[in-house]
């Protein structure tokens, strides 16, 4: 169990749990190489150029979690379902209570209580050494699902007439109050939301929630009006970044921007619209805030500054306004927040830390610095990034589109296959070591439509040349015929990792191609699709999971039409993450008005025994930058499938 202090650092040993990520036998799961060690929160774990897995001397700081039961109606009775600590021993088990009657005794995760109703109440102890650890408890959510309900903020009028109403958007999670338990951050945006392409339109301001799983509000942000709203403008990280148990929220800020209570950022009274509506002048903060308290603990002058909107490839903001975020372990032990700007031409990027007092800029990389000019780094980024080591130092790499940049704020390689839409980065071929990523790319000149790359060096392994502008692409292990992920894209054809074609067409439901999101939410090793059913008068859609069975016509396991999706096309939920119960995924959506989120887990019992997916690195900081930009899945370090 995590002991106080709340993080936890023990470098040079294995935890229990990495030998238990390897399952009871039936399945195939596999855990290798570096991805294997990286299921340990305390520490990290890399393949040597053998493939031989070596501890090395970083220690991360991880969450403390609570065990996270979560209790739902489910075939033949009540599924249990809770959580495997990075840091439990490989030899733990559990007992599950009902009504404080002993039921089972277990080395799983899960348990289907055929005796329980949707009256029950339940708790689990960890056993550790012989000896029962403080419980957990859970009632059973009798919906199936948790309904949390939400405060919307009242709509207005922007200065060129136009009204304004709210609907939740994205969410990120993390222990804002350092309970061990999730808390929900969420952005609210206006209806006039626009993509930063789009000037001629003044947006409402981007507000930000924090709630309880209960749906007690603990605080509200307003950015205000001299942040327009739209994905690329408001990105948002939650993350512990001090150490001290509880989550802080980090954003961009501008005058005008209000803390939780009332408190403004920079000048009040100043307004840095243009005449039509672009923000594109007047002073950027970086700030922190307090994660149980909403209240600003610092603002800093935002890297990487616009300076001259034309230095960025156009001169009405859409190239200056491109920006994103992310979290990563820097220095292999504790976490930096990362902040960029720029996608299509000039690249920045800029680190920094927060000591609890302090912001202070770690490094910054720009592709118009004299070390990196000319190198081929410009034009090669994308609408998201992902976070991993790569090269197995222990320490962060990000990968930002077609290029890398190292933990040291260097660049690391460039394919220079320039901008694209969507990234995976994880074991996706367990047959070599390391991690790959798929890219998609946009450019219809680039010399492939959709590869896999070593992450580490920026290697091709493999891809197809289509001309065409390539816009969804995902990986996801969907058949125990090919070893490893299998990946598509618009650019059609179903590969399996290692570039074999499996077919010409792509997984499709209903006549649709899904290639938006993933989430492991059944019984088996296997991830099923996530996505929605889109209207494409309204820009949105309900929520569906989406099953393989060796064919690419899907299968529906999961649906609900008041499961509302959100940023158009793009159809993802609130939040898809490992928030609760055993390593399967929970998924967020919001009803039809925003009056309430939408909190499902699965009633699917599974033989697999895994530590939580939250105490995987890469995972981790998957699910705190997957509100970045075009929403993509978080993926795990290691190969988490059948083989």
């Amino acid at each position: 169990m995590f002991r106080s202090p709340r993080t936890t650092r023990r470098p040079g040993r294995l935890a229990g749990a990495l030998l238990a990520a390897v399952l009871a036998g039936t399945g195939g799961v596999l855990a290798v190489q570096q991805s294997a060690g990286a299921a340990v929160p305390a520490v990290t774990v890399a393949a040597d150029a053998s493939g031989t897995a070596r501890a090395l001397a970083a220690a991360r700081v991880a969450e403390r979690l609570d065990r996270g039961v979560v209790a739902v109606p489910a075939s033949g009775g009540v599924l249990v379902t809770w959580r495997m600590l990075g840091d439990d021993p490989s030899d733990v088990s559990f007992r599950l209570y009902r009504g404080g009657t002993l039921i089972a005794t277990t080395q799983k995760t899960n348990h289907l209580d055929t005796g329980g109703s949707t009256s029950s109440s339940y708790e689990v102890r960890a056993v550790v050494g012989g000896v029962e650890q403080p419980g957990a408890r859970a009632s059973v959510w009798a919906s199936g699902r948790l309904d949390i309900p939400l405060q919307k903020p009242p709509g207005g009028t922007t200065r060129d007439g136009v009204a304004y109403t709210y609907s939740a958007n994205d969410a990120s999670v993390g222990d804002l109050d350092g309970d061990g338990a999730y808390e929900l951050v969420l952005k609210w945006v206006p209806s006039n939301a626009t993509d930063v392409a789009n000037s001629g339109t003044c947006t409402g301001p981007t507000v930000f929630d924090a709630y309880e799983l209960n749906g007690t509000r603990l605080w509200r942000i307003d950015l205000g009006t001299n942040v327009r709203s739209g994905s690329h403008y408001d990105s948002f990280q939650v993350y512990d970044y001090n150490g001290d148990g509880r989550a802080e929220m980090a954003v961009r800020t501008s005058d005008g921007s209000r803390d939780s209570a009332g408190t403004v950022i920079g000048d009040p009274n100043a307004s840095h619209l243009a005449a039509n509506c672009a923000v594109i002048s007047g002073p950027e903060y970086l700030s922190v805030f307090n994660g149980q308290t909403g209240r600003v603990m610092a603002s800093v002058p935002f890297e990487p500054a616009r300076g001259s909107v034309a230095d960025w490839g156009d001169t009405w903001g859409n190239r200056e306004g491109r920006l994103l975020s992310a979290t990563a372990y820097l220095n292999g032990s504790t976490p930096s927040m990362i902040f960029s700007r720029g996608i299509y031409e000039r690249i920045a990027i800029a680190a920094y830390d927060w000591n609890g007092t302090t912001l202070t800029r770690r490094w910054k990389f720009d592709t118009n610095s004299s070390t990196n000019y000319g190198k081929g780094y410009d034009q090669q980024g994308n609408h998201n990034l992902a976070v991993a080591d790569v090269d197995g130092d222990g320490r962060d790499e990000i990968l930002y589109g077609a290029m890398a940049v190292d933990d040291n704020g260097g660049g690391l390689w460039t394919t220079k296959l320039g901008h694209g839409d969507a990234l995976h980065v994880g074991d996706l071929l367990p047959s070599r070591p390391g991690l790959e990523s798929f890219n998609v790319h946009e450019h219809t000149g680039s010399a492939y439509g959709y590869e896999m790359h070593d992450a580490r060096t920026g290697a091709i392994l493999w891809g197809q040349r289509t001309g065409t502008d390539v816009g969804r692409g995902l990986c996801a292990d969907l058949t125990r015929g090919h070893a490893g992920a299998e990946c598509w894209s618009s650019g059609g054809g179903l590969y399996a990792a290692d570039g074999t074609k499996i077919s010409d067409a792509v997984p499709t439901f209903s006549g649709a191609a899904s290639y938006n999101s993933a989430i492991w939410w059944d019984g088996d090793a296997h991830r099923e699709l996530l996505d929605h059913r889109w209207s494409g008068t309204s820009g949105t859609g309900y929520g569906q999971v989406l099953k393989y069975h060796d064919s690419t016509d899907l299968t529906r396991i999961w649906y609900d039409t008041a499961a509302r999706s959100g940023n158009w096309t793009k159809g993802n939920p609130a939040l898809s993450a490992d928030l609760l119960g055993d390593w399967r995924e929970e998924m967020i959506w919001r009803n039809a008005d925003s009056t309430a989120l939408r909190l499902y887990t699965t009633p699917h019992p599974t033989d697999f025994r895994l530590p939580t997916l939250m105490h995987d690195p890469v995972y981790r900081l998957g699910v705190a930058w997957q509100n970045t930009g075009y929403n993509q899945p978080p993926q795990v370090s290691y190969y988490l499938g059948t083989n």
